[in-house]
């Protein structure tokens, strides 16, 4: 009764109440991705954790089919109506699958669900996938949750939770390059001399299409791996990867050849997310709602500082010391949170 209160009390002062009555619906019978992504909303607007949203949209549900049940009792559908019903009845899984193996992003998942006091075990898939794969491991329910950085594509294929994972640190990126060609970086001033360097880049990452974009030649390779001896074979001349992943990167790929520059800073708006299986949208809600309780009580800052040595990556990688070489994202969606600075490092602001 409290739960249905709040929402009634909240709804009228919100003046959308036939809008989220039909967005509960949508989302209790778990049948569109346009649910979910509603259900985000109403969500942030209300202030309900997704327990709450949970109990009261599936309320909603029973009413309805109920109804509809009584309306139609002659027209031969209450059997197919009452199978409806059972469906949403039915408990939702707490399992969920996924690919993520990295400390950080997995303990951030772990630690939002927990928030939103939804009872999820995670289960860790074992097996490599390329962004590709994720996808379509996603859309066929194998995969409930992954992350990835963002592009349009991606968002209008699977469902964002719009909470930048790295507070855009991903889109500050370092080069990985040849120690014989230091000298040649160090005399690079601007985006007309950056253009005389070539990329190399994994085919799948939404990185090769924004560097493409704005005009940069780039070579890919659709395996990740296969970059670090086409870079020191002279197949390109850098690869750039994410200021706080670097270090480890290059130490994983020993090569005595190679380095990180000291003197660009290549960087650009690129979002990572964790994106949710169309088929789980109650997943999305459960993990946009844990982590906006991080944010608002500061322990995401707190965590993200402490997990991914913040201070330390700003003292070794001398960010206000490089040339800035600035590329637009023309695919970034316009939906992307950039006006809540407190998602974002100030990194964007040299």
């Amino acid at each position: 009764m409290a739960i249905h209160l709040a929402v009634a009390m909240r709804v009228i002062a919100t003046g959308m109440t036939s809008v989220i009555r039909y967005v509960f619906t949508l989302t209790s019978t778990l049948i569109t991705k346009r649910a979910a992504c509603w259900s985000l909303l109403i969500m942030a607007l209300t202030g309900l954790s997704a327990s709450s949203f949970a109990v009261f949209a599936a309320d909603i549900a029973s009413s309805h089919f109920a109804a509809n049940s009584n309306s139609n009792s002659n027209s031969g559908s209450s059997d197919a109506i009452k199978s409806d019903v059972s469906h949403i009845q039915a408990p939702i899984s707490k399992t969920i699958v996924t690919t993520i193996q990295q400390t950080w992003q997995l303990n951030l998942l772990k630690e939002a669900l927990r928030r939103s006091d939804s009872g999820y075990q995670v289960q860790q898939m074992s097996t490599q996938m390329n962004q590709k794969r994720k996808v379509e491991e996603a859309l066929a329910g194998t995969v409930d949750v992954f992350w990835s950085m963002t592009s349009k594509e991606l968002e209008e294929t699977v469902l964002p939770v719009r909470i930048p994972l790295f507070k855009g640190l991903l889109g500050n990126r370092l080069l990985i390059i040849r120690k014989a060609d230091e000298t040649r970086f160090a005399k690079v001033k601007t985006m007309a001399d950056f253009r005389q360097l070539k990329a190399g880049q994994n085919r799948y990452w939404p990185d090769a299409t924004i560097l493409e974009a704005n005009g940069l030649p780039v070579v890919t390779s659709y395996q990740y791996t296969n970059l670090y001896p086409m870079l020191e074979g002279g197949r390109f001349d850098y690869l750039a990867l994410g200021a706080q992943e670097i270090g480890e990167e290059l130490a994983s790929h020993p090569d005595p050849a190679l380095k990180v520059d000291s003197h660009i800073l290549l960087q650009y708006r690129s979002p990572a997310y964790f994106f949710v299986s169309p088929k789980r949208p109650e997943l999305a809600v459960a993990i946009l709602a844990g982590l906006e309780s991080m944010v608002s009580d500061g322990s995401f800052d707190e965590m993200f500082n402490r997990e991914l040595k913040i201070e330390q990556l700003y003292r070794e990688a001398k960010f206000e010391q490089r040339v800035i070489i600035r590329l637009d994202t023309p695919d970034l969606s316009p939906l992307t949170p950039i006006e809540r600075t407190e998602l974002w490092l100030d990194l964007f602001s040299m």
